[in-house]
């Protein structure tokens, strides 16, 4: 099998984290040290975290705004320069494909960021569809290393050392352009831990230099790394969606509770109709947030029962460090969804109390995001 590494492995490596394979055959940083820690850092001060296995796909020209509306679900028309959105893009089933963000330059330039598993196939599916299209697609995965900064002292500490940004009125979900030392990069307002965060959009040839930069300058605000395990943690607590066990071509945004950004009003995209279908049958099974009792947490595809019947299974459960729970996230059939719900999860074959919560379970209003 093939084996990716990003700019940072060696890095990694240096600072002791066990690497592991992810997805689209990435190494990993597992942890490099105490995960639960990592995770509470980046909670309270400033963690910060590799993602350059995530592609960016430039696409360029008079159809670009055309080509990015039908490839994705949501709206990209009323955009402006340097805003950035959420999506999924769809089959014609209205089978995901991957959950991306779209970044608009200007009304001929976008580029969309996919996920790191289905990173080449969702770069092949809009190569594919812009043929025929005004609009020059180029994915430039390769030249761009990711690394992000997240936690409630982000913005403090990046405006010690960000230079040519005004990250004060940098809002959420808005990029700008930026410069740290004499790396220039696209700064994004953006994340994947439910905190006050940024990406950092930097040339993959001076990104080991940038790294070591942020964590020795970085050390003063509490900045340490993190690695995927502490990101999972983060990302339950928020209930926001991985593709692959979560979120993959057999389900829809309907399935995944992410129908809030199917735009149907704005004409014709991929997977338009299929996505109506599902609108006005409902969907069989939901993705919802469970509380299990006790400390242990569930396996991928442990079942659920509602007293003898099988009602769906975990995709995904930890311990949530910052609210002291032990939480899932599973498919469950809808007549089973309602909060406060009483199921059993079977977790080492023993049923195991597991109630049906409202999500995110950390800071449900996104006041951390938006601060």
């Amino acid at each position: 099998m093939v084996e990716r590494r990003t700019p940072f492995y060696d890095i990694h490596v240096a600072l002791g984290a066990e690497m592991i394979k992810g997805g689209g055959d990435f190494m990993f940083p597992k942890a490099y040290a105490n995960p639960a820690e990592e995770h509470i850092n980046t909670r309270t001060n400033v963690g910060m975290q590799d993602l350059s296995t995530m592609g960016e796909v430039d696409i360029k020209g008079p159809g670009a705004e055309t080509l990015v509306n039908r490839l994705l679900v949501n709206d990209v028309a009323d955009m402006v320069s340097g805003q950035v959105r959420y999506s999924t893009m769809c089959r014609e089933d209205g089978g995901v494909i991957d959950d991306v963000t779209v970044y608009k330059y200007n009304g001929q330039h976008f580029m969309i960021v996919t996920g790191s598993g289905p990173r080449k196939k969702s770069a092949q599916w809009i190569a594919t569809n812009a043929s025929g299209a005004q609009a020059y697609v180029t994915d430039i995965t390769a030249a761009i290393a990711l690394p992000v900064v997240q936690g409630p002292r982000s913005r403090e500490f990046l405006k010690t050392v960000v230079e040519e940004a005004d990250l004060d009125s940098l809002e959420y979900f808005c990029f700008t352009k930026g410069r740290i030392g004499e790396t220039e990069m696209i700064i994004s307002r953006t994340g994947y831990t439910g905190e006050l965060g940024y990406e950092l959009y930097t040339p993959a040839e001076e990104a080991a230099v940038l790294w070591e930069t942020l964590l020795e300058k970085g050390h003063d605000f509490g900045l340490k790394a993190y690695g995927v395990l502490a990101m999972q943690t983060l990302r339950l607590e928020k209930a926001y969606a991985l593709y692959g066990n979560d979120l993959n071509e057999n389900y829809t945004p309907f399935h995944v509770g992410l129908d809030r950004w199917i735009k149907f009003d704005k004409g014709e995209f991929i997977g338009r109709e299929a996505l109506l279908r599902v609108r006005d049958e409902g969907a069989a099974e939901r993705w919802v947030g469970l509380i299990i009792a006790g400390d242990k947490a569930a396996a991928f595809k442990d079942p659920i029962f509602a007293g003898r019947e099988e009602v769906g299974y975990v995709t995904y459960s930890n311990k949530g460090h910052t609210v002291a729970k032990t939480l899932a996230m599973a498919y469950i059939k809808t007549a089973y969804t309602d909060p406060g719900t009483q199921l059993a999860v079977n977790i080492g074959d023993v049923p195991t109390t597991a109630t049906v919560s409202s999500t995110p379970f950390f800071d449900p209003k996104g006041t951390r995001l938006r601060s």
